[in-house]
């Protein structure tokens, strides 16, 4: 790799990571269209989509563990909420992930689209007073957060991604966690059902290790950065990036489809 693909790839990774720390999810939403059109934009050699999904694996395991870690002893990382809907997200994504393998690529094309679709719209729905809830008076019934993971884990192992772009919303506009909590919360739930699709990439030999490793380094740099301004950063502002993000997702997805 020359000198300038490896400023490109770092800054790739940076954006993706510090927008991941700062809005609570993996950055795949970010990361994957980046790697797959700028370096073809900018004269390098393109990435081919499967290896863009490898690269882009690896980097949300590594984003969101330096993401939690900027997290530690802020108060916001709900212990509970992570092994429950960790556990179940878990379980759901290697089911999704299994049966992704019967469906046509049109097929998750289009649950992609339908799930970036419904984190929009739950987006854009009022969320009035989550925000005035003392994070030590949080309630939720654990078995339903468990139930509602396990579903949006298979969907997410159906497309292959961490299924956070989902999950926020949820959190947020059904559950009615607090952003912050949300954010800190879903970065922990996010690195759980990153280990079975990086580990299944790894086995499969889908990673391109030197511009992974390149990924990783930045991941390790800009997530904690996201984190930390996230901390500081209004609510609403938090919840309008992430709501512009996944619309711009959706949009792109329904285009390719129609």
């Amino acid at each position: 790799m020359s000198f300038d693909f490896i400023i490109v790839i770092f800054l790739i990774g940076f954006l993706g990571s510090f927008v991941s720390g700062m809005v609570g999810i993996g950055g795949s939403i970010i990361k994957y269209p980046m790697l797959l059109y700028i370096p073809v934009m900018l004269g390098f050699t393109a990435f081919s989509a499967h290896e863009v999904s490898g690269i882009s694996a690896i980097q949300v395991f590594f984003a969101t563990i330096a993401g939690v870690w900027a997290y530690r002893g802020s108060g916001y990382l709900n212990r509970t909420l992570i092994i429950y809907m960790g556990g179940a997200i878990l379980v759901g994504s290697f089911i999704g992930g299994f049966g992704s393998t019967l469906l046509t690529e049109a097929a998750i094309n289009f649950v992609y689209a339908i799930l970036a679709t419904l984190a929009v719209i739950m987006m854009l729905m009022p969320k009035n007073g989550v925000d005035d809830i003392p994070l030590d008076q949080v309630t939720f019934s654990k078995w339903f957060a468990a139930g509602l993971a396990f579903i949006v884990g298979i969907a997410a192992g159906i497309v292959g991604a961490a299924g956070a772009f989902i999950l926020v919303p949820i959190m947020l506009v059904v559950m009615k966690i607090p952003t912050r909590m949300t954010i800190a919360t879903s970065l922990a739930i996010t690195f759980i059902s990153s280990i079975g699709s990086t580990f299944g990439k790894i086995v499969t030999d889908q990673i391109l290790y030197g511009p992974a490793a390149i990924m990783v380094v930045a991941s390790i740099i800009a997530a904690p950065i996201g984190a930390k301004l996230g901390q500081k950063m209004n609510t609403t502002y938090l919840q309008w990036i992430l709501g512009l993000l996944i619309l711009g997702t959706a949009i792109k997805i329904w285009s390719d489809i129609l």
